[in-house]
């Protein structure tokens, strides 16, 4: 149970954490907004949460003696992707700080990055919290007034990831990842090319039936002619 509330939040954690990169990459855009810049506040915030929720199951069942070898090994494995996961977001929260220092809203005279992209990122954020429709009500400065908020935010997270490492131990190499990178994706690329093989073979199987057909054919046909022409020579010789 607490295996699959503590994977639960992981996975929580890592969609929001991926929309908000998503969304951090689009400062100073032909897409950044005073709408995008609160979404950014919303999701780092729910992000922080997820991971101080994220923290606190790992460090207590990590901490628990009697838990199994092998449970303890699935929850290093766990608290190892967390620690990625929360190392990731800090490094985008840092992003954001310095886009946001270099594309303030309300001067006019910074232009922003024509990118080719337009449209909104009210739909990634939504996914990202939730719900159905974001609600927007920050002030006309959110931009500038935010920042400092940012700063402090992601002091929030470099002691969070300290205290992480002094509370619990666990060194990335000394964990063993369960399947080789990249496995998910290529067992499903592999499905689909052994689907794909599967009918090549047979399409190619008809075909080399068919010319096997023709070449029978073709062979019998010469070979009759061959013959002919043997009698014919033999006759008029």
């Amino acid at each position: 149970m607490v295996k699959e509330e503590c994977k639960a939040l992981l996975d929580a954690l890592n969609k929001v954490t991926a929309c908000y990169r998503h969304m951090v990459l689009t400062i100073g855009g032909t897409s950044d907004s005073q709408n995008l810049r609160e979404e950014l506040k919303k999701t780092r915030q729910k992000a922080q949460e997820l991971a101080v929720a994220n923290r606190n199951k790992l460090t207590t069942v990590l901490k628990d003696k009697t838990v199994s070898k092998e449970d303890k090994a699935e929850f290093e494995r766990l608290w190892v992707i967390f620690s990625t996961c929360l190392e990731i977001l800090e490094i985008d929260m840092r992003r954001a700080l310095e886009l946001g220092h270099e594309f303030p809203l309300n001067v006019p005279k910074k232009h922003l990055i024509q990118t080719g992209m337009s449209g909104g990122t009210s739909g990634v954020a939504a996914r990202a919290m939730s719900v159905q429709n974001m609600k927007y009500e920050a002030e006309h400065n959110i931009d500038v007034v935010d920042l400092k908020d940012l700063e402090n935010e992601i002091n929030q997270v470099g002691e969070m990831m300290y205290e992480m490492e002094m509370k619990v131990n666990v060194p990335q190499w000394t964990v063993e990842a369960k399947q080789d990178p990249g496995a998910e994706l290529k067992s499903t690329v592999s499905v689909g090319a052994s689907s794909i093989g599967m009918v090549s073979v047979e399409e190619n199987k008809s075909y080399c039936d068919t010319s096997k057909v023709l070449a029978g054919i073709v062979f019998s046909a010469v070979l009759v002619i061959a013959i002919v022409l043997a009698v014919c020579v033999v006759k008029l010789s």
